[in-house]
C-alpha cells in the first residue's frame, strides 16, 4: 500500500483539526509544514513531532525541495488560486479549505488547472462529515420518509453582537469580511444540504447585518426549491433564542443546528443538543434514532481526510471535489445576488 506525505501549508486556528487527523490514518504521513511565521512554525512542528527539515517558510520551497505527494491548504480563499496553481504545477494531489474561491471565475480557473496538470483536487468541506447529518443521511437513504415534502434547517448563535473591537475571537478576520454568513458558513450548509437532498433549481434569499462590530450579514433566510419539494435555511449569528445556559465571557461559535423534514411517511427532527427523532405516519409515535449527535469536528475531519486518502488509492471520484463544489459556490454567491436583486437565482 503506497504511503502519502502530505504538506500542510498554513499552521493557523483550524490546522490542528488536519493535523491531527492525518496523524491517525494508516500509511498516511506529515511530511511537510508551511507557514510564513517561523516561530509558530517550529512550535507546530515540537506538537506534532515533525522534524525540523520538513519545516519551510514558503509553500515554493515546500514544493521544490519537501519530500510530499499531497498538499493541503488551510489557509484564506485569498491565497487559494496561487497555491493550486504552484502545487499543480508541481504534480501535487490537493486538498484545499473552504470556501473554495472569492468568485466562480477563480474556482473554475483552479477546475481547470488541475485536470490539466493531471492532479486530484477536492475541497475540504467537513460538514456534511458530522455525525448528526451522517445519520440523517442514511436514514433519508432507507426511504423511512417517503416522498420528501418540506425540509426547514435551522441555526442560531449569538456570535456576532459578541464581536466589540478588543475582544478576542478565534477568527479575527470575520469582523472585516464584506461576505460574511453564507460565504464563510454559507458553503458550508449548502454542501450539507446537496449532500442531503440534492441541489435545488433555484433560490430566493433575504439577509440582514444585526451586529455593528462586523462588515457582512449575519443573519438570513434562504428558500430553496424543486420540482416537487422545497426548503428553506433560517441561519443566524445573532439572535439569542436558542439559548438555553449563559454564554460566559469567552467569545467563540456556539453552532446550535436544528433540522425537520416532512415526508409522506414520517417526519424526522434533529434537536440542538443533537437528538435525533423519527414520528410516524400519523403522528402517534416518536421514535429516538439517537439520543444524542455531536458537531464532532476532528472525528468529521478523520472521515473527510481518509476518504481523500481512499479516493487517490481507488480513483473513485471525491465527494466534495472542486467540480462539484462549483455549485455550493453558485448557491453562495447566488444568495447574495439574490438578496441584492430581490430575485430569485436560477441553479439547476
Amino acid at each position: 500500500m503506497k504511503v502519502w506525505r502530505v504538506g500542510l501549508v498554513g499552521t493557523g486556528f483550524w490546522s490542528d483539526k488536519h493535523l491531527k487527523a492525518w496523524k491517525r490514518i494508516p500509511n498516511v504521513v506529515i511530511a511537510g509544514l508551511c507557514n510564513r511565521s517561523r516561530s509558530k512554525l517550529e512550535a507546530k512542528a515540537l506538537e506534532y513531532g515533525i522534524a525540523k527539515d520538513c519545516l519551510f517558510d514558503n509553500i515554493e520551497d515546500m514544493l521544490r525541495n519537501g519530500n510530499i505527494d499531497i498538499v493541503d491548504i488551510v489557509t484564506g480563499p485569498e491565497t487559494h488560486l496561487e497555491f493550486v496553481e504552484k502545487a499543480a504545477a508541481y504534480g501535487k494531489h490537493i486538498m484545499c479549505q473552504k470556501p473554495f474561491a472569492r468568485s466562480l471565475e477563480e474556482a473554475e480557473q483552479m477546475v481547470d488547472t488541475a485536470d490539466k496538470a493531471g492532479v486530484r483536487l477536492m475541497v475540504t468541506e467537513n460538514w456534511r462529515w458530522l455525525q448528526p447529518f451522517q445519520l440523517i443521511k442514511q436514514t433519508l437513504k432507507t426511504g423511512a420518509l417517503g416522498k420528501l415534502n418540506v425540509a426547514r434547517y435551522v441555526h442560531t448563535d449569538y456570535y456576532t453582537p459578541r464581536m466589540e473591537p478588543g475582544v478576542e475571537i478565534p477568527q479575527p478576520f470575520f469582523r472585516e469580511m464584506p461576505k460574511l454568513l453564507f460565504y464563510e458558513m454559507g458553503v458550508h450548509w449548502f454542501d450539507t444540504w446537496r449532500f442531503l437532498f440534492g441541489t435545488p433549481k433555484r433560490l430566493y434569499a433575504e439577509t440582514t447585518r444585526v451586529s455593528p462590530h462586523i462588515q457582512g450579514e449575519d443573519s438570513g433566510i434562504v428558500t430553496l426549491g424543486y420540482d416537487d419539494f422545497y426548503g428553506f435555511m433560517d441561519m443566524s449569528w445573532a439572535t439569542r433564542q436558542k439559548l438555553d445556559k449563559p454564554l460566559g465571557h469567552e467569545v467563540g461559535a456556539l453552532h446550535l443546528e436544528q433540522m425537520v423534514i416532512d415526508g409522506d411517511n414520517g417526519t424526522l427532527k434533529l434537536f440542538t443538543n443533537g437528538k435525533i427523532t423519527l414520528i410516524d405516519k400519523d403522528g402517534l409515535n416518536e421514535k429516538v434514532l439517537a439520543e444524542t449527535t455531536e458537531l464532532d469536528h476532528e472525528e468529521s475531519h478523520f472521515r473527510l481526510q481518509s476518504h481523500f486518502i481512499t479516493c487517490l488509492n481507488s480513483g473513485e471520484e471525491f465527494d466534495t471535489s472542486a467540480a462539484d463544489n462549483l455549485i455550493t459556490l453558485k448557491m453562495a454567491f447566488g444568495t447574495y445576488q439574490s438578496a441584492e436583486e430581490h430575485m430569485p437565482i436560477r441553479i439547476s
